[in-house]
């Protein structure tokens, strides 16, 4: 239901306390004591007929006898009482209850249904949000309220923090208060019967009074939701996230070898990596992450330039770094040049960059100014240590201006306690962020390299169908059709290769023979040497029962090698069948790297893709990553980048770099695939050869399951929606009506550079001179799954892209209803191009199922009322100069 009633929730005008107790350390006497401490000013109105009075509080026997209706009602009576204290509320007007109420798993009265299942169910017509059950919690500070079992306040502040654990809560509100960090809200989910990670996510994506969001997460349920909050949440602000049970389990199930490699906690990093956010791993390096975030100039790069002044702090941070996986900036020449004038005779001439330790305050200045010009650094780390010669705070308040006025990123560490102290609250006083050790600075560099990689990922749109390759999917579909007709679920070798071939991957020449002498026939028109595997639909891995033989040379060789392999299976698995045998060329490319290419069903994320270092002893190595579909080549990249085996591909000694472009377009067609044939449950191709000529994959494995769903659903993350380009004709131009991509950000400003000021006035109700680069980004980069924008774009004069116009739609979360918005190039209206977009956008809206389509604009704007009135938009009202407009789509 997402964000729907959830003011009621976060910002009530009432509340009811159901359960209040007098009784020491009762929930509902703990309830009660922290809402009257904590400075809530509205109305608390406790309920409970065993008292007059709670807390001194005028006490209500039960719902009906409450003197107002409460937006917010807390629970925190015994599980059976709960369904029905819901229906009340429900018909009394209550849009919001937190449900502290433990037990509501177990079954009620009814059979087969629990508590928990008859709240949800009463809640549901009143459109009632349910935070919880079991101790769920509640603290907004900024309006006093603290409905929760929390043994203290939180502090007033602009991080919104959301956990799922009890003991987490705890531990991050008492170790906040000591460090003295504040929150704008902190909620205990409980047990997610109804409000979830993907509402509040929606809610607090959207809340000013919340500057960055900190999750702790151990399991998602619905991942499409979960992944589409997270993304919009992260596009408007920092979002981090921390997650419990990292040890995968879940692996021991799997079939091939990609299932077993990609354990659970991999699928989720993949994912909080996709949806933008930052991935930490304790309590301390959450809080202490979001403080640089939110202080943090945009990165350009990864690139860190060391400025110390000693050479034994210099090398501890350097080693910080390399350990940490960061790159050491190369300086310019011109920039050692300007440093040699400055520094001591003594300096290496290279980054880290020693100033000495007996540097006056004027060398630390014009230093720290040379290394912020120069071109090769995209941030600094500034490590001091104390001397007698200049006091720490001397050169901390000259530094200061120097650092404020660029827009570089200087991560200082005054190293020591007392003689630090003074600089080291200097600067964080004046928002440079400070720690205390050369690893902390080292670490909340890389946390911000992760940040900017994890972000640039927001910008990839990968395309529903294939660009640049071709692909039969019906041969693959009647393939897959006919294996699971025959009762099969596990492809044989040969009809694996066969799916990957219609998707464009090279795969070995391969041929099925019945016997021995067709085994032979088959050899000698493939030509020698070649290898020989056994078929069998009862084994998953041939090679464990020796079903594989390397380098047959001759047909008495591939003769000999059938009948040992048939005699070594009836001895070994004498119930298991044998349906044949693979004959291959012998692939003889010397330098080739093994490699794993693959897919496997994630029973919350859906469908992932494996990239690693392949061959038999693939888990053993364990070298994988792991990223979910769907894929273009800039994300194929960034997956290969995170393997150790991509050190492998760029080159070695007498090793020529392998063609990544064609390991990269590999896994884009894997991930096609997979987008394409939902019944493709794991897939394995291990190896797939890689050199300088290409790839080629030599073993494949396809395990089926029947798939009621299209693969795109299967998606945690909607592809971009290429079926939907349409090419019309605009009075003999041609002009692509497209959705929008994050790609088009240069022809979007330039669009909106080219409306007039009254055209700009309609479309955003007051003049703009520039628009930000925040909000150009939220306007390029979305997400198909909540909004849809369809660009008008055609070639210019000099062939390139133009935009022309463009439209818009932002559903509720439920779909009820969405806005619209639609703007024309000044200089092309009265074309028909407005009538064309709003014709494609009413389309798409009425096959999505949306309910309404609404839009403002404004009295004077004729052109555009008259547009809607032709499409038969009612006028609902206008008020203060903006009329409101709605098409319902049913």
């Amino acid at each position: 239901m997402s964000v729907r009633n959830l003011q009621f929730l976060f910002k009530p005008r009432a509340v009811a306390v159901i359960g209040a107790s007098n009784e020491p350390q009762s929930s509902g006497e703990m309830v009660m004591r922290n809402l009257l401490r904590s400075g809530y000013t509205h109305p608390i109105m406790p309920v409970n007929p065993a008292y007059e009075a709670v807390a001194g509080v005028v006490c209500y026997p039960n719902v009906a006898a409450l003197p107002k209706v409460p937006d917010l009602a807390v629970i925190t009576t015994p599980a059976p009482m709960v369904p029905q204290l819901i229906s009340e509320l429900g018909a009394l007007g209550t849009r919001a209850a937190l449900v502290m109420s433990d037990g509501m798993e177990k079954a009620g009265p009814e059979a087969g249904r629990s508590y928990q299942q008859q709240m949800v169910e009463a809640a549901r017509p009143h459109l009632l949000r349910i935070l919880g059950p079991d101790h769920a919690g509640l603290i907004v500070p900024p309006l006093g309220l603290n409905a929760s079992l929390a043994h203290t306040d939180a502090l007033p502040g602009n991080i919104a923090f959301v956990t799922q654990s009890r003991t987490i809560a705890s531990a991050v509100l008492d170790w906040s208060r000591a460090n003295g960090i504040g929150f704008s809200h902190f909620v205990r989910l409980g047990s997610r019967a109804d409000i979830d990670f993907g509402d509040l996510l929606d809610y607090l994506g959207s809340e000013s009074s919340a500057r960055a969001i900190l999750v702790y997460i151990e399991t998602v349920r619905d991942a499409r939701k979960f992944m589409s909050a997270a993304r919009a949440a992260a596009r408007n602000k920092p979002v981090l996230a921390i997650r419990g049970g990292r040890v995968p389990e879940a692996a021991t199930t799997a079939s091939l070898h990609t299932g077993a490699l990609a354990g659970a906690d991999d699928v989720y990093d993949a994912a909080i990596r996709r949806a933008g956010m930052l991935r930490v791993h304790d309590i301390e390096a959450l809080l202490a992450a979001v403080e640089t975030l939110a202080r943090a100039q945009p990165l350009a790069g990864d690139r860190l330039t060391i400025l110390s002044n000693g050479g034994g702090s210099a090398v501890m941070t350097t080693d910080s770094l390399i350990l940490a996986g960061g790159r050491l900036a190369e300086l310019s020449e011109k920039t050692r040049s300007r440093l040699r004038r400055l520094l001591p005779g003594n300096w290496s001439g290279q980054n880290p960059v020693d100033i000495g330790t007996d540097a006056p305050v004027a060398r630390y200045v014009e230093a720290l100014k040379v290394l912020l010009e120069d071109p090769e650094t995209n941030a600094i780390a500034f490590i001091h240590a104390p001397t007698a010669l200049v006091p720490s705070e001397q050169i901390a308040e000259a530094l200061i201006p120097v650092i404020k006025s660029s827009q570089r990123n200087v991560l200082s560490c005054w190293l020591g306690v007392g003689a630090a102290a003074k600089a080291q609250q200097s600067f964080a006083a004046n928002g440079i962020p400070t720690y205390y050790t050369p690893e902390g600075a080292v670490s909340a560099f890389m946390q911000m390299v992760e940040y900017r990689r994890n972000q640039d990922m927001l910008m990839e749109a990968p395309p529903s169908l294939p660009t640049d390759f071709q692909v039969d999917r019906d041969t693959v579909r009647s393939l897959v059709k006919d294996v699971l007709a025959s009762g099969r679920q596990l492809m044989t070798e040969p009809e694996a290769k066969a799916v990957l071939a219609a998707y464009g991957i090279p795969v070995v020449d391969t041929r099925v023979a019945a016997d021995a002498e067709e085994a032979v026939g088959h050899a000698q028109a493939i030509g020698f040497p070649v290898v020989v595997k056994l078929i069998s639909h009862g084994l998953s891995h041939t090679s464990d029962v020796g079903g594989v033989v390397l380098d047959l040379d001759t047909p008495e060789a591939v003769r000999s090698a059938v009948e040992q392999m048939t005699g070594r299976l009836q001895a070994l698995r004498p119930g298991v069948r044998i349906n044949g045998f693979a004959i291959q060329r012998m692939m003889e490319r010397r330098g080739a790297r093994e490699l794993i290419m693959g897919a496997t069903t994630d029973e919350v994320f859906g469908p992932v893709i494996l990239f690693g270092r392949g061959g038999t002893a693939v888990e053993v190595i364990a070298d994988r990553a792991v990223a979910l579909p769907p894929l273009n080549l800039n994300l194929a990249r960034e997956l290969v980048s995170r393997t150790q085996v991509s050190k492998l591909l760029a080159g070695y000694r007498s090793h020529p770099p392998a063609n990544r472009d064609a390991v990269y377009r590999t896994l884009v067609q894997v991930s096609q695939l997979i987008n394409d044939i939902p019944e493709i449950n794991e897939l394995d191709i291990n190896p797939i050869m890689a050199d300088e000529h290409g790839v080629v994959a030599l073993d494949a494995r396809i395990y089926l399951v029947p798939c009621p769903v299209t693969g795109p659903q299967r998606l945690a993350i909607r592809a971009y929606p290429r079926e939907l380009e349409e090419l019309i004709d605009l009075h003999g131009r041609p002009v692509l009506l497209r959705p929008i991509r994050p790609e088009d950000e240069p022809a979007h400003r330039e669009f909106l550079s080219r409306l007039d000021e009254e055209d700009v006035r309609y479309r955003f109700f007051h003049v703009l001179q520039t628009l930000p680069r925040s909000e150009l980004a939220r306007l390029t980069q979305i997400d198909y799954d909540r909004e849809m924008a369809f660009i008008a774009t055609a070639d210019d004069e000099t062939g390139q892209p133009e935009t022309l116009g463009v439209v818009r739609v932002m559903a509720d979360p439920d779909n009820r209803q969405a806005e619209f918005a639609i703007v024309v190039r000044s200089d092309l209206k009265g074309k028909g191009l407005g009538r064309r977009l709003m014709e494609k956008m009413v389309r798409y809206s009425r096959d999505r199922g949306t309910g309404a389509l609404v839009m403002s604009v404004m009295a004077d704007n004729r052109g555009m009322l008259g547009l809607a009135e032709r499409f038969n938009f009612e006028r609902l009202s206008t008020e203060d100069g903006v009329s409101e407009l709605h098409l319902s789509l049913h």
